[in-house]
């Protein structure tokens, strides 16, 4: 024993067998372990980067519909500006329908009381005018009843004027 490490065709034999051992060792596992770990990591990357991309986009439509109905929003307030403002103008306009008819009814009203005024003061016109013809029938017939003179005459129209009032006769 004078070398310490014996490099012989046996060693040598058993090198190269554990070398192909190990060779056919590593094809035989790395087909069945480690193409399938290969596998499962890289399906995993690409799950996640699809989750990453799916939520990028749903950030993205999220962004778009939150400026969507901050849009919306803004146009709420001129929606509801124009609704208030047509909302006013139909109620000037139905006041001023309002007022309107309101006005019609009273000048109605009025001429109703004009007209009703105006045919009592001829019915009160025709009973003074039929009043005072009775009056003058009976000053006629007391005339020729009593065949007076001048002053009697004039005496008994003062008297009958007296009667009637002055308010009646100037009227």
């Amino acid at each position: 024993m004078d070398r310490l490490f014996d490099l012989d065709i046996q060693l040598l034999h058993d090198t190269v067998l554990l070398a192909i051992s190990v060779f056919v060792l590593f094809l035989v596992m790395s087909y069945n372990l480690f193409n399938p770990a290969r596998k499962l990591l890289k399906g995993r990357q690409d799950k996640i980067q699809d989750d990453i991309d799916t939520a990028r986009a749903d950030k993205e439509d999220a962004a778009k519909l939150k400026a969507e109905y901050e849009e919306k929003l803004k146009n709420i307030e001129k929606e509801a500006e124009v609704i208030l403002s047509e909302a006013r103008q139909k109620a000037l306009k139905n006041e001023n329908r309002i007022v309107d008819e309101a006005k019609e009814e009273a000048a109605r009203v009025i001429r109703r009381a004009n007209e009703e005024a105006e045919l009592e003061k001829r019915r009160v016109m025709d009973d003074v005018k039929q009043e005072m013809i009775a009056v003058a029938s009976m000053m006629a017939g007391k005339v020729v009843a009593a065949s007076i003179d001048t002053t009697v005459q004039d005496a008994l129209v003062e008297e009958t004027l007296r009667e009637m009032g002055d308010t009646t006769w100037q009227s």
